[in-house]
């Protein structure tokens, strides 16, 4: 959590944490960030709060609102929503051009997300836009560098004018991987090691990415260009750009003969004169008749000529049967290239693939995702989706329990709708006994529409505050969507193998 954070940032967040200490509580929620930004004195957000706001009176409110625990915590864990504001103060310092996280970016993010218990107080006593403007102005940046939500952000900043075709048709990786938007990459180091190794090579330069689909190649891509924003990469990689080239994007809308190749030529021509550039092409076995038509050549033609002149360098991604059917009968193109194998990991690698990306998908969703959750995400992909590869099929199981658990705890119970129902029912009737002048059954029945109102606004606090709480995503949740995917019941998940083992006579039988 700490990574990349500057020392009031740090500060804050460790005196947040001794505030769940203090209320004797053992999860972090936006309310103790909220109070380590107040306590944090020499800092900008510290100093904005404490003009508005008092610690003690902050603490008041929170002991109201949360209680107090019974004992001082073993471990203190981090709420989901948590997670979601620092991700999202580090992608603001990265759209202002900041090289570490400042306490004012987290205090940027806390009002953004705006739902939690820390934006709820700054709520009560003050405008959250007001605040946000004080703290730009204090950050003394123009209002044409405001941050939005970073999530609004293009792909790609397109600043660099001698680049239009890249601009348009590419994506920088390198820039989305210094504004936090590229997963971590866990497990792969050997392939990603493997292409700087071919990446540094004099001659026969470009690597070959051949796997499964759903395997990874994309994301050892994104590994590379993380690698190279770290400095773990040679002398000779280390100003490189990782740019991904939409192939499909260049072909739709060129309408006139030797259009398309205008636009890769021109792409090709900025990507040399830049000098710095290392080429993705997702999915290349696309580029075999890609723009072709009569009297016209194929994106492979035009590549072919200029990687043969080491002018440019590609890692291409493709799959082995793709590899073989395209690439391999193209004796010129497949000498420029230096084929990689990327293996399916095995489910003990993928359960270490979800761990490493469990914090971006509980920033995402809001939701707390178990252990007990990422080994039967791989463990029951591994065993009943055989049409797919991990670790793919894990991570979607992931992302879909998550999805569906947030779902379904944000809608309103089928309780609360019927006695809404009931009280327009009433309403109604109410409404017909005044016009016949029915005035006994017309206070009858707004005595009983009183009652049921009173009943709602119960029920209504009863709902937010089990909302409130961390949702959780357990075995339960990811066996219910398997169930859904593949349409095995979810007891025939859940059974203990040693129980089906000892039935497995009677089920047998039952066939036969």
């Amino acid at each position: 959590m700490m990574g990349g954070l500057n020392n009031s940032a740090r500060n804050a967040l460790a005196l947040a944490q001794e505030e769940v200490k203090n209320f004797k509580q053992n999860v972090l929620g936006t309310e103790h960030i909220l109070l380590g930004l107040m306590l944090e004195e020499e800092s900008i957000a510290g100093k904005l709060l404490r003009d508005k706001l008092d610690v003690d009176k902050v603490r008041e409110i929170i002991k109201n609102s949360t209680g107090m625990g019974d004992n001082l915590p073993e471990y203190i864990t981090i709420s989901p929503r948590s997670k979601y504001i620092i991700e999202l103060a580090r992608q603001f310092a990265a759209q202002l051009k900041m090289p570490y996280v400042g306490s004012e970016h987290i205090l940027l993010a806390l009002i953004e997300e705006g739902e939690g218990i820390g934006a709820q107080i700054l709520k009560s006593v003050m405008n959250l836009r007001d605040l946000k403007n004080e703290v730009l102005m204090a950050m003394q940046v123009g209002g044409g560098q405001e941050p939005g939500n970073p999530n609004m952000g293009g792909d790609m900043a397109q600043q660099n004018s001698n680049t239009k075709t890249i601009d348009k048709y590419g994506t920088d990786l390198n820039q989305r991987a210094k504004e936090g938007r590229l997963d971590p990459v866990i497990g792969r180091e050997d392939v990603i090691e493997r292409v700087i190794q071919i990446l540094s090579r004099r001659t026969k330069n470009n690597p070959c990415l051949i796997g499964e689909p759903g395997v990874g190649k994309t994301a050892i891509a994104e590994g590379l260009a993380q690698e190279i924003i770290k400095g773990s990469v040679p002398e000779t990689l280390k100003d490189k750009r990782v740019i991904t080239l939409d192939m499909a994007g260049m072909v739709a809308g060129a309408k006139y003969r030797g259009e398309f190749e205008e636009r890769l030529k021109n792409a090709i021509d900025e990507i040399k004169a830049a000098g710095n550039i290392i080429l993705f092409i997702d999915e290349m076995h696309t580029i075999i008749g890609a723009g072709a038509a009569e009297g016209a050549i194929d994106a492979s033609n035009i590549l072919k000529p200029v990687l043969a002149r080491g002018e440019l360098q590609v890692v291409g991604a493709t799959t082995l049967d793709e590899y073989k059917k395209h690439i391999e009968k193209d004796a010129a193109l497949e000498r420029r290239f230096q084929p990689i194998t990327v293996e399916e990991p095995t489910v003990e690698d993928t359960v270490k693939i979800l761990k490493g990306l469990r914090d971006k998908y509980e920033a995402h969703h809001k939701v707390a995702i178990t252990d007990e959750a990422i080994d039967a995400a791989a463990n029951l992909s591994h065993r009943y989706i055989s049409d797919r590869f991990l670790p793919d099929k894990a991570i979607d199981l992931i992302d879909e329990a998550a999805s569906r658990v947030r779902l379904k705890s944000s809608t309103a119970p089928k309780e609360l709708k019927e006695l809404e129902d009931k009280i327009k029912e009433i309403d109604t009737e109410k409404k017909t006994a005044i016009n016949n002048q029915d005035f006994e059954k017309a206070a009858s029945l707004r005595d009983e529409e009183k009652r049921l109102s009173e009943e709602l606004d119960k029920q209504r606090k009863l709902w937010a505050a089990k909302n409130s709480k961390d949702i959780k995503i357990g075995y339960e949740d990811i066996a219910d969507v398997v169930s859904q995917w593949t349409g095995i019941p979810v007891t025939k998940l859940q059974g203990d193998e040693s129980e089906r083992l000892l039935n497995m006579e009677e089920i047998l039988h039952k066939r036969v």
